[in-house]
């Protein structure tokens, strides 16, 4: 059964001179086939569209998720450790030494960096806005080669103790220039015969950061261990520990490792754990954006069954004569298979280049018809990314051509194996 099926597949596909010269004699159709020629137009244009679209949809999708992965790992450890009940952690040197004690631990761990961090208000020049006050030793700031290469006007070394790193969206936001009085405001201040007092002070802007990632530039402030240590009244602590691996991917492998190591005191979770929304919610699109952007290759298809069944009835006299002058059924059935696989091929050829090319130059593309439109396309305030991303996966675009030419070929096999089938005697009866 198999090697009757590869035959006859082998013989299908098997063209000659002739048949390839019939097929595109009915491509190019005349004046009264007009309007099969627009059908195959449209199924044409359909099928490009849709391989662009989906090309460039997937490609933006995959681009969103290694822009974000890059940037949330860029700032963030892989793993971090917090105390059970997250509360301040004074032993948090001895906790770093029985991790690096573990001889798997130690071996895929490449960084072990402890930080403060608290929530707090940020004010300046008459404009406030909430964000993270994130306290570090500037020798361990400099180790996150996304901040150190988009540091603007200073250097870690020159970070002193009564002076703060801000990003770039909050400094735009709060008019701040290096050299400027940031104002801190913490609602966990001191306890005092009237209550609890917010803790309020001024530091000077030391520097600028600016990662390109709105969610962090427009929050986030660096400032010196010490410092923090005394302002978020955490003397000697730390809130929790980063742990940075050789390996992000083995995150889940090494947490559960930490877990067991330091036992129930401790809390531990990876990068996974901490931003699973934002890339469960970017699969969940991704699935559904290429089902129904598979759907526009799945019309253009039909249309190609379409105009290729008003071919085949058009041509019912020719193929009649070319019955009667020794050409086989098989013959007939390549001539109008080739007639509708072209489209396909072409359609999906040039789907494939303009798609790839708009995802090469797509952050041009959109700077253009910004200014054509006159209004942002793309909010970095609500994308979180100040610039359009687009990865091409060579094995994304090879899937998107493989099942935009196996829908087009099998919508061209129905029309076809129909034209093979026509009864000469009855073709020219009333001819």
């Amino acid at each position: 059964m198999l090697r009757k099926f590869l035959k006859k597949t082998k013989e299908l596909f098997s063209f000659s001179r002739f048949e390839w010269m019939v097929a595109r004699r009915y491509l190019t159709g005349r004046r009264r086939e007009h309007f099969i020629s627009v059908i195959s137009l449209f199924s044409l244009l359909g099928i490009m569209l849709g391989v662009a679209t989906l090309i460039i949809v997937m490609s933006v999708m995959n681009g969103f998720r290694q822009e974000m992965l890059t940037k949330l790992l860029g700032i963030n450890g892989h793993v971090m450790v917090y105390s059970r009940n997250h509360t301040a952690m004074p032993n948090y040197k001895e906790v770093s030494q029985t991790i690096l004690e573990n001889k798997t631990a130690r071996e895929e761990v490449e960084e072990i960096i402890p930080l403060t961090e608290g929530q707090v208000m940020f004010g300046a020049n008459g404009q406030s806005s909430g964000g993270i006050l994130r306290g570090m030793y500037m020798s361990d700031l400099a180790r996150y080669p996304l901040v150190k290469k988009n540091l603007f006007g200073t250097s870690f070394e020159q970070v002193q103790e009564h002076e703060v790193i801000v990003g770039q969206a909050l400094a735009s936001n709060l008019k701040l220039e290096v050299g400027d009085e940031i104002t801190i405001t913490s609602a966990k201040g001191n306890i005092t015969a009237f209550g609890m007092m917010p803790r309020i002070r001024s530091y000077r802007v030391a520097g600028v950061f600016d990662i390109g990632m709105y969610q962090y530039d427009s929050s986030f402030v660096f400032m010196p261990m010490e410092s923090s240590q005394v302002y978020l009244n955490m003397p000697q602590s730390a809130s929790h520990i980063e742990i940075f691996l050789k390996n992000p991917n083995d995150s889940k492998e090494i947490k559960q490792l930490i877990q067991v190591v330091l036992g129930p005191d401790y809390s531990v979770k990876d990068w996974e754990d901490l931003n699973a929304p934002y890339f469960s919610a970017l699969e969940v699109e991704r699935n559904v954006m290429f089902i129904i952007l598979t759907l526009i290759i799945l019309v253009a298809a039909f249309n190609i069954i379409s105009g290729l069944v008003m071919l085949v009835k058009d041509k019912g006299r020719d193929i009649a004569i070319l019955r009667t002058m020794g050409m086989g059924r098989t013959s007939i059935m390549r001539v109008f298979f080739f007639t509708g696989a072209y489209i396909g091929v072409l359609g999906t050829f040039l789907g494939t280049l303009i798609g790839s090319l708009f995802c090469i130059y797509i952050e041009e593309i959109r700077q253009v018809l910004q200014k054509l439109l006159g209004f942002n396309l793309f909010a970095k305030e609500i994308y979180f990314l100040s610039k359009l991303p687009a990865e091409i996966e060579v094995s994304e675009v090879l899937t998107v051509v493989f099942m935009a030419l196996a829908l087009t070929f099998l919508a061209a096999l129905y029309p076809a194996w129909r034209a093979s089938k026509l009864d000469p005697a009855e073709a020219l009866r009333y001819e």
